[in-house]
């Protein structure tokens, strides 16, 4: 865990004693001007390269590795020419590194970061959110906000729901140009939002946290369980407007005429995805929610088209013909 504070490098501070320089001729001011001339240098002069200006910078040799005590032993000039060394006049203080100033939108931060180990992220998100939830440990002026994985991770949830709730929207509005009733389309879409809601359940079942592999597994059964209905719902139209049969005698037939066809289409996808939920392979266990997704939506899948999609239409349509 980094806790953010990056402490600069220790630093040496000249105190120059006014009595001192004094005594040399010169005052504080007129030292540290020609300490710094020395160590840092400055520009004598310039001159062309091309269309450039480039300056001459002279300084002592090897003032970008002195030493303290070199430092110390640095000749100045006094104004009547003669030499004095520099730790006659000032005294070196070595000043611990300060901490380096971060900001982001012009505003003074600390990056706290730290590396999950054994654990998912949204428990130890819960965590740090409870730890922070702590009235006493931020100042007032101070507030916080989670970033890095999480917060991706939330961009794409929020993406991922957009893409979910505009799924539904497209689904339904098929369903009514195909109907033209909007209490069949309405039962007919209740199916795959009841089996995406199974969704959950079986990432909890599996101790699988939902993520956004997860999110997709949930906008495809939308498509998969809209269409098995939509199959149901074919046979019952053909059922009562062909043969003729009672609307009631018609819900039955149409259950049994079609779940042969649902279960096998419902086992095999199953099969399929198996493999993938159980992570068997190298690289399968980043698409194993993605799996076990689909998996509990399809499991679900069965008893919702051929028992509760009869019950809602016998219930909506009130014996009318579809």
């Amino acid at each position: 865990m980094n806790d953010g504070i990056n402490p600069a490098g220790d630093a040496l501070e000249l105190h120059i004693r006014p009595e001192a320089a004094a005594a040399e001729g010169m005052d504080p001011q007129s030292i540290a001007q020609a300490v710094s001339d020395m160590v840092e240098g400055n520009v004598a002069t310039q001159f062309q390269n091309g269309p450039k200006t480039v300056g001459v910078r002279v300084r002592v040799t090897g003032a970008t590795t002195l030493t303290d005590t070199q430092l110390g032993q640095l000749q100045i000039r006094a104004p009547d020419g003669h030499l004095f060394a520099l730790n006659r006049v000032a005294e070196q203080v070595t000043v611990t590194g300060q901490p380096e100033i971060s900001r982001d939108n012009l505003k003074r931060m600390v990056a706290v970061t730290a590396r999950i180990d054994g654990r998912d992220l949204g428990s130890t998100i819960a965590d740090v959110q409870k730890a922070l939830s702590d009235s006493s440990l931020l100042p007032a002026s101070v507030y916080y906000q989670l970033g890095g994985l999480y917060q991706q991770q939330q961009i794409a949830f929020r993406g991922l729901l957009t893409v979910f709730g505009a799924a539904v929207a497209l689904v339904f509005g098929l369903l009514l140009f195909l109907y033209e009733r909007f209490r069949v389309a309405l039962a007919v879409m209740a199916m795959p939002l009841l089996a995406a809601s199974a969704v959950f359940i079986g990432l909890w079942l599996t101790h699988i946290e939902l993520n956004i592999s997860a999110m997709m597994g949930m906008t495809m059964i939308i498509g998969i369980v809209t269409e098995v209905a939509i199959f149901y719902v074919s046979e019952l139209q053909g059922l009562t407007r062909d043969e003729e049969l009672p609307f009631e005698q018609a819900l039955t037939a149409a259950g049994r005429n079609r779940l042969r066809p649902i279960a096998m289409t419902t086992i095999a996808a199953i099969l399929a995805l198996l493999p993938l939920a159980f992570a068997l392979g190298q690289g399968s266990a980043m698409q194993q929610p993605l799996a076990i997704a689909i998996i509990s939506g399809l499991i679900v899948q069965l008893p919702l088209v051929l028992l509760l999609l009869p019950v809602l239409l016998k219930l909506l349509m009130k014996k009318q013909r579809i």
